[in-house]
């Protein structure tokens, strides 16, 4: 039954519905049992010190952390408070692939997303020594993962997300592009292709490609044909994506002491066998003053104030968190990294006078992120002078890196006299609940998706509720001009050009040293090789992958500039979800879903 209700202040309702535990009467209560849980980690007599920075750190939203964090810290619950998880190398027997499967399981239950690299399966049809069999493939045993996960419902009642890669090289790669032709197949899946520096040098001379497993020649086909056809899948139904894995290791900092072939579902963090990654999010339009007046300005003095406070309290849950597996917990401390990131970027923008995808917005992002990245560096060398370097830091082997040959002189130094607490410090990830929870601020560094849209909300007596949804910085500016009018600068993700799209991602890249979650919305009467070059721009630009969106027969078109579904998506939360005959797309991070 439908009711009418007074439109709520969505941040109560995001707060009670995710992150309330027994007991707790306000968010501030769920923030100061947060931030006290976090300073368990600090000496005993700096605590209640900490403990108090950490609350108003939270306090006015200005830093929030992650879902799990929020969830879980500090209380009874038997979960982990990464949200980010990459599982172990699948060993290509039975007895391995089935181990795997049980790690993803006891993963998902404590409420991590997970990242598989399949590509170390032997193809459909090579021959299994010892049995007189032929291999069934590494499609049919992501059936069996995207069955299990099914049954099994994430930390929150929150379903469970998984990310699935292959190399562009592995002879099932063509099976592996066109699996979600069928629309109810893999849905608890994202997938993406780990495209090589030689495979894109190959599609543009139109190159012979071998397909190759344990060494030996498969088949070879003409790259340019299997980059049409990923291409085609991807303008057809969304996937897969695609991630730039030799740029990835290349630019990874922590390159010498490891090798990555797989995401977590969103695709903001790159990590290797058992990786482990922390999220948490500045929102830049809390650092934003006089906001829509000639003296607008973000205070960057404050944005890196919080930033260092924000890596402190990051780098203190990775000792207070749980861990679903041994393995995780000593790659996470033996690394130490974390994913600090923003959101309310295109509101904070828009605040300041700035149109999402313009030159100045551009150079504003990426004014922004040098200071976050600055911040961070600074922070973590100051924590590792105070509380020790990670276990696998080496200082000149971190410094011969390409991302440690990229940093500033002054930075280089300080990295040789006092070390880094963590190995890698930055990501974007896409913020769909926390932006709720912060009063509809844009997500991460994603435009506009709609200026307003109609929510349901799921009470807890079965009934629902619609309430009108406001993005956050247009509330503010109707609050100014007292105005219906919009400001000259107000622009959605689907006004944007991809080429926009790519450069507000691609400023913002240059000053993260993982990745970034972010979807390039696409028009649906593009033309396929237009579309096609959107890829090969995102390739041009530098960045580490791309995820594109554009509405379709077999996903559907966009149903939330008008309404959302009760439920959000449980990959990022997000809430601007395609639907179409029972199968819905998270609009904000890519994921799919059915059910």
């Amino acid at each position: 039954m439908l009711k009418a209700a007074p439109v709520p202040d969505i941040a109560e309702d995001i707060w009670a519905l995710k992150y309330r535990y027994p007991g707790e009467q306000s968010l501030e209560e769920s923030l100061a049992r947060v931030a006290r849980a976090v300073a368990q980690a600090e000496k005993p007599d700096d605590r209640q010190r900490w403990e108090q920075s950490f609350r108003d750190l939270m306090g006015d939203l200005s830093f929030i952390p992650a879902g799990r964090i929020l969830a879980g810290a500090g209380t009874k619950r038997d979960v982990t408070l990464f949200n980010c998880f990459v599982m172990g190398t699948v060993e290509d027997s039975i007895s391995g692939i089935f181990e795997g499967l049980k790690e993803a399981a006891q993963t998902l239950q404590q409420g991590g997303g997970i990242g598989h690299d399949f590509s170390t399966l032997r193809p459909k049809g090579a021959p299994v020594h010892g049995v007189d069999a032929d291999a069934s493939g590494p499609l049919t045993f992501m059936d069996v993962w995207d069955a299990m996960c099914r049954t099994i419902m994430s930390a929150g009642a929150r379903r469970g997300a998984m990310m699935a890669t292959m190399r562009c090289d592995h002879p099932d790669i063509e099976d592996f592009v066109d699996a979600k032709r069928d629309p109810r197949r893999l849905r608890n899946f994202n997938l993406s292709v780990l495209v090589s520096d030689a495979f894109m040098a190959a599609v543009k001379t139109d190159a012979p490609w071998p397909l190759v497993f344990g060494g030996a020649v498969f088949r070879t086909i003409r790259a340019r044909d299997l980059w049409q056809r990923i291409m085609r899948a991807t303008y057809d139904y969304a996937e897969p994506g695609v991630i730039f894995i030799d740029r990835i290791n290349r630019l990874n900092p922590l390159s010498y002491c490891e090798t990555i072939s797989a995401t977590n579902p969103c695709g903001e963090q790159p990590l290797p066998p058992y990786g482990a990654c922390l999220l948490g999010s500045l929102n830049l339009t809390r650092f934003v003053k006089d906001a829509f007046s000639p003296a607008a300005q973000l205070d960057m003095a404050r944005l890196q104030e919080a930033t260092a406070l924000a890596i402190r309290f990051l780098d203190d849950v990775v000792d207070v968190s749980n861990y679903p597996l041994a393995q995780q917990r000593a790659e996470a401390q033996g690394k130490r990294r974390l994913g600090l990131g923003v959101t309310g970027l295109a509101d904070a923008l828009l605040m300041l006078g700035l149109r999402y995808g313009s030159p100045a917005a551009v150079a504003a992002t990426s004014r922004w992120m040098k200071a976050i990245k600055d911040a961070a560096l600074e922070a973590s060398s100051d924590l590792a002078a105070e509380k020790g370097v990670f276990p696998l830091f080496d200082a000149e082997a971190y410094l011969a890196t390409a991302y440690g040959r990229s940093l500033e002189e002054h930075h280089r130094q300080r990295i040789r006299a006092k070390g880094l607490r963590n190995g890698l410090l930055t990501s974007i990830a896409p913020t769909g609940t926390i932006s709720l929870l912060a009063g509809n601020v844009s997500s991460g560094i994603e435009p506009v998706f709609s200026l307003a849209y109609d929510r349901t909300i799921l009470e807890a007596d079965g009934s629902r509720r619609v309430v009108r949804m406001e993005d956050y910085a247009l509330g503010h500016w109707r609050q100014r001009s007292r105005s219906a009018s919009l400001p000259p600068q107000t622009v959605t993700a689907a006004e944007l050009t991809p080429s926009e799209h790519l450069a507000m991602q691609a400023a913002a890249q240059a000053h993260v040293d993982s990745s970034i979650s972010k979807t390039i919305n696409v028009p649906e009467n593009l033309p396929f090789a237009d579309f096609i070059s959107v890829y090969e721009e995102a390739y041009a630009l530098g960045l580490k992958g791309c995820t594109t969106f554009r509405p379709n027969p077999v996903t559907g078109s966009v149903l939330s500039s008008t309404t959302a579904e009760d439920h959000a998506c449980p990959s990022c939360g997000g809430l601007d979800l395609v639907a179409k005959e029972g199968c819905t797309t998270c609009q904000t991070c890519g994921f799919a879903f059915c059910g």
